[in-house]
C-alpha cells in the first residue's frame, strides 16, 4: 500500500479540487485508489468517492478516537494500491493548541508523507517563506512536495518555482492555472454536493485533466511509496440475512450518510432501500425510515411539489412507522421551511416550522446527554459525541414536545435540547456516526425490529 495526505496552508485553497483530480488521475492509470477525508464531512467525500469509483471513508479523531482511526485506516487502506487522505482546514490547524487533532498529527500517526496545495494567487517570493514555515513548524511531519494552485501563467509559475527552489527543500510537483471549469461552487455550508450537480462527472474529468497536465503523477507516486506499510485486512465477515427493511432518502436533497454507517446497517441485519424524495410518489415497502442530512432548503419547491410523497409519509408516520432523521431530514419532516422571504410546505409530521438564517446557528462538534425520552437509547445520562452544521432554527414548536438529548456542547434545536421525539420519530440537528462506542445503527435497527414484531403480534388472525 502507498499513500499520502493532501493538505493546505488554509481552507479554500483548492485542496478538494486538486485531491479529486489526483485521485481521478491515479484511478485512470488502473490503480485501486482508496480516498479518505479527515474530520466530519459529507460533501468532500462525495467528490473524492466519485473520482475513485469507491466510497470515501472519514478519519475523525474526535468521534472515533486514535485507536479506531488507526484501525479504520488499516481496514480500508490495506487492500488498495494507493490511499489518498484529504485533510481539513490547514496543515497545522485544529482545536488543540498542541496540534493533536491537526492534519499534521494525523500524517504522523499514520506514517504518511504530505503533499501541500498552495493557493499561489497574488504571491511571488513570499511563497517560499510560507512554505518554509509550514515545513519547519513540526520537523516530524514529512512535507514531500507542493502543488501550486491558481497560478496566473508561465511567468508567474517560473517565479514561484525559483523562490521555492532557492529557499526551501520542498520539491514542486506541479502547477495548476486558473480555470473556471475546476471550480466547485461554495455556499453556506461549503462545497455543493456532487449528488446535487448534474455535470459532476464532467467536473471530475476536468479536474483530472488539469492535474494530469500540470502535476507529475510519477513523482507523486514515488512520494506515496514512502508511506508506512499497512497489512491487508482480513476478509470481512458475511453480513447476516436482513431482518428488517429500512427506506432511506438518497437524492439531490438528502445524501449525508457515512459509508461506514451504511456498512453498519447491513452488519446489523438491515436492508437499505433507497427512494427519491423529489420524484417518488411513495417510499418502498419498509419497516423503518431513515432521512439523513442535505440541503432541502435549496430544493424546497421540488420537495413541496411532490405532494403525494409528503402525504404518504405523514400518514405512515401517524400510523407509527419508526423514523430517524438528521438535520435536513428534520427540516423536511417539519410543517414548513421559510427562507429568503418565502415559505414552503413540507411533510408536516412534526409540530414545528423551520426558519433559515444567513449565518450559521450550529457548527462543529457537539456533546449530548441522553434523556429518558430517547426511544431507542442506551440509557439516561449516556454521553454521545456528534457534530452539527445548520443555518436554521425551529419556530412555533409544540411546547409539549419531548427531546432525546440535553445539549452539553453545541446548539441543537435551541441551545439546550436536541432530538425531537414525536410518535415514533426521532429527528435531530446533530449528526451521529457509528463510531467511538456510539452504536446508534444497531440500536435503531433493533428498535425497528421490535416495532415490526409488535405489529406482527397485534395483527388480526386470518380466517381459514
Amino acid at each position: 500500500m502507498s499513500g499520502f495526505l493532501v493538505s493546505a496552508a488554509w481552507r479554500s485553497s483548492g485542496k478538494t479540487t486538486v485531491a479529486t483530480g489526483l485521485i481521478a488521475g491515479l484511478a485512470a492509470r488502473g490503480l485501486a485508489v482508496q480516498p479518505f477525508k479527515k474530520g466530519p464531512d459529507y460533501i468532500d467525500p462525495q467528490w473524492l468517492g466519485l473520482a475513485a469509483g469507491r466510497p470515501c471513508r472519514n478519519l475523525d479523531p474526535y468521534l472515533q478516537g486514535d485507536a479506531e482511526v488507526s484501525a479504520h485506516w488499516a481496514r480500508h487502506a490495506g487492500g488498495c494500491d494507493v490511499a489518498v487522505v484529504e485533510g481539513n482546514l490547514g496543515l497545522h490547524d485544529g482545536m488543540d493548541l498542541e496540534g493533536a487533532d491537526s492534519n499534521a498529527a494525523l500524517a504522523r500517526k499514520l506514517g504518511l508523507p504530505v503533499v501541500l496545495v498552495l493557493n499561489a494567487r497574488g504571491m511571488a517570493r513570499g511563497v517560499a517563506a510560507l512554505l518554509h514555515g509550514l515545513a519547519t513548524f513540526d520537523p516530524l511531519v514529512r512535507i514531500e512536495g507542493v502543488i501550486l494552485n491558481r497560478v496566473a501563467g508561465a511567468r508567474h509559475e517560473s517565479k514561484l518555482r525559483a523562490a521555492i527552489e532557492r529557499y526551501t527543500r520542498v520539491p514542486v510537483l506541479g502547477a495548476i492555472g486558473e480555470d473556471p471549469r475546476l471550480g466547485v461552487v461554495e455556499r453556506h455550508l461549503g462545497l455543493v454536493p456532487a449528488g446535487e450537480v448534474g455535470d459532476a462527472a464532467a467536473r471530475v474529468a476536468a479536474m483530472r485533466e488539469a492535474v494530469c497536465a500540470g502535476v507529475d503523477l510519477d513523482r507523486v507516486m514515488s512520494i506515496a511509496v514512502s508511506a508506512t506499510a499497512v497489512a491487508a485486512p482480513p476478509a470481512p465477515a458475511a453480513a447476516p440475512a436482513p431482518t428488517v427493511r429500512i427506506a432511506v432518502a438518497r437524492d439531490r436533497a438528502f445524501g449525508f450518510y457515512y459509508a461506514d454507517d451504511v456498512d453498519a446497517f447491513r452488519e446489523a441485519g438491515a436492508e437499505l432501500v433507497a427512494f427519491d424524495a423529489l420524484a417518488d410518489a411513495d417510499i418502498p415497502e419498509a419497516d423503518g425510515l431513515l432521512i439523513g442530512g442535505g440541503f432541502p432548503e435549496v430544493l424546497c419547491a421540488e420537495l413541496e411539489a411532490n405532494r403525494d410523497l409528503r402525504d404518504s409519509l405523514r400518514r405512515r408516520i401517524a400510523s407509527g412507522l419508526p423514523v430517524y432523521a438528521e438535520c435536513g431530514g428534520l427540516m423536511y419532516l417539519a410543517r414548513t421551511i421559510s427562507w429568503r422571504g418565502r415559505t414552503w410546505e413540507m411533510v408536516g409530521a412534526l409540530p414545528a416550522d423551520v426558519v433559515m438564517h444567513a449565518k450559521p446557528v450550529g457548527k462543529g462538534y457537539v456533546r449530548l446527554a441522553e434523556t429518558a425520552a430517547h426511544p431507542w437509547g442506551s440509557g439516561e445520562g449516556a454521553i454521545v459525541k456528534a457534530h452539527e452544521f445548520h443555518h436554521s432554527t425551529l419556530a412555533n414548536a409544540d411546547p409539549a414536545l419531548a427531546y432525546a438529548w440535553r445539549v452539553e456542547r453545541g446548539e441543537g434545536t435551541d441551545g439546550r435540547r436536541d432530538g425531537i421525539v414525536h410518535r415514533n420519530v426521532l429527528a435531530q440537528y446533530s449528526h451521529q456516526r457509528n463510531a467511538g462506542g456510539n452504536d446508534w445503527v444497531r440500536r435503531f435497527v433493533g428498535h425497528v425490529a421490535r416495532v415490526k414484531a409488535a405489529r406482527a403480534g397485534a395483527a388480526p388472525a386470518v380466517a381459514s
